[in-house]
Order: structure tokens, then C-alpha cells, then sequence
């Protein structure tokens, strides 16, 4: 099957038949789409995320509030990390795709080593319990050195965002190949896939684990008139500083709005 894809680098609109192709197949392939001054800023930040512990120390405040408070640094307070959350090209593509009223709702970064193990099929829209698609929740997966033969690739299935089904309904299937399925294994560097959140994808890991770091970050965002879960307990705080910060340069009003989201529940 052929590729979804859009070179964007300047910020240009998406033309009609794109923006009728993503919400068709629910993702669209960047090639180059960050800058490539971003990028080099955010390659060490990763590395800092990482080998600082500040992830695990993120994952541990999420996973066990009680026992460890808020992160000493959020992904968002790191500078290209913030620069990349609102980055405006992609601002201007997501209020083509969902509208002018959207909000943030999280972001992750990583340093993906060749022997982690793929990631089975699944889907990151957020609601509970699954009843419906009426609203769009998209998420930018960013790969600074782009995907190759070395790093493990991104498999997406093409129209799985229209189903209504839970996020591990095809985990049974582990990361094997899909009938329809979209491998993504050549990207340039600082290459973005905007996925529909409700599109089923896998990471799919080399053989015998060889190969290289795979330098990830996602950031995720939800159109305005629901009322949508948040995924971390201190998802108020992390709102917070991104308005102190001013990370939406003062064009975007919804984007950092508390009023989009429900209560934070633990996930079983």
C-alpha cells in the first residue's frame, strides 16, 4: 500500500485531498518536518531525559503519586523540548485537521535502545470506556534521526481509527504483520507521523535486537468539546508551567486550558 505522505519544510497548508487522506487513513507521513536546529537541541535533552533519570523519575511520580510527589522536571521545561510542543507548522497543521479549538495533553520522550523488544499493536485514543470517534485526538511521533534499517520501524493500519474498540484489542497479535498494513522504515531524519490516536500501530524491533538508538518523541493533543481523561496525575502542574512558560507564544488560548479534561483516574 502505498504511503500517506506530505514533505512540509515550510508551514504550508494541508491541500483538501490531504486533509481528506488523513481522516481516510488516519495518519499522514512528514519527511524532514522539524528543523534542523530543533533537532540538534533536542538530541542531548533526550540524552539528558535519559541518562539523567529523569525519566524514570517522571514514570515513578505517575505510576505512585503518593510515594513520590511531581518530577523535579517536567519534558516540557526542557527548552526545544517546550519549542517542540508548540511548535507553530505543526499548530497550524493540527487546526486543519481538528480545528482552531485544541488543547495539549501530554508529552514523551525517549532513547529507544536496539534490544528493547517491540511494542504489540495497540491504539492511545483516550476514553473510557471506548463509545465513539465524534471527537479527534491526534498524536505528531517525532524520530530525530528519522527511522532506517537500523532502528525498529513503525507499522500503522490504515482506517483503524473509524473502529470503536479498546486500546489492546489486537495486542493478541503481538507485533506480527497485519493484513493492510503500513510499514514505516525509511524516514529521514527529523521526520514526524501524525496518526488519528485511535489508529492502531506497533513498534516493530529488529532481530536479535541489533541496531540503533531510536531517538522518539511523542507529543499529543485533543480537540476542544469533550471532556477528555488525562493520562498523569499531575497533569494540572504540567499545564501550569507550559502557561508560565508561554509556550504557546500567545496564539494558541486553548492549548494549555485545564477546562478540556476530566479528573485523573489511575488506569487498572
Amino acid at each position: 500500500m502505498a504511503l500517506t505522505a506530505l514533505t512540509a519544510e515550510a508551514p504550508a497548508p494541508l491541500s483538501p485531498t490531504e486533509v481528506e487522506r488523513f481522516h481516510r487513513d488516519g495518519f499522514l507521513v512528514l519527511p524532514a518536518f522539524l528543523p534542523d536546529d530543533l533537532v540538534t537541541r533536542l538530541r542531548p535533552e533526550v540524552d539528558r531525559w535519559v541518562d539523567d533519570g529523569l525519566r524514570a523519575r517522571s514514570i515513578a511520580c505517575a505510576t505512585d503519586p503518593e510515594r513520590n510527589g511531581l518530577p523535579e522536571i517536567l519534558e516540557l521545561e526542557l527548552p526545544a523540548h517546550g519549542r517542540l510542543v508548540a511548535h507553530p507548522p505543526l499548530m497550524e497543521l493540527l487546526a486543519q485537521l481538528m480545528g482552531p479549538a485544541f488543547a495539549f495533553h501530554h508529552l514523551h520522550s525517549d532513547r529507544q535502545e536496539p534490544e528493547r523488544p517491540g511494542k504489540p499493536w495497540h491504539h492511545d485514543y483516550e476514553q473510557r470506556p471506548q463509545t465513539d470517534r465524534r471527537y479527534a485526538m491526534i498524536h505528531a511521533l517525532h524520530y530525530l534521526d528519522g527511522l532506517t534499517e537500523e532502528t525498529a520501524s513503525l507499522v500503522v493500519l490504515p482506517g483503524s481509527h473509524r473502529e470503536v474498540a479498546a486500546k489492546d484489542a489486537r495486542a493478541g497479535a503481538g507485533t506480527d504483520p497485519l493484513p493492510g498494513e503500513v510499514v514505516l522504515d525509511r524516514l529521514p531524519p527529523g521526520s514526524t507521523v501524525v496518526v488519528h490516536s485511535a489508529l492502531f500501530h506497533a513498534r516493530r524491533a529488529l532481530p536479535a535486537g541489533r541496531g540503533s538508538d531510536r531517538y522518539f518523541l511523542d507529543s499529543s493533543y485533543c480537540q476542544a468539546g469533550t471532556g477528555w481523561p488525562p493520562v498523569k496525575p499531575y497533569w494540572r502542574h504540567a499545564l501550569r508551567r507550559a502557561r508560565d512558560l508561554g509556550l504557546d507564544q500567545g496564539r494558541w488560548p486553548d492549548l494549555f486550558a485545564e477546562r478540556h479534561f476530566t479528573e485523573y483516574e489511575p488506569q487498572a
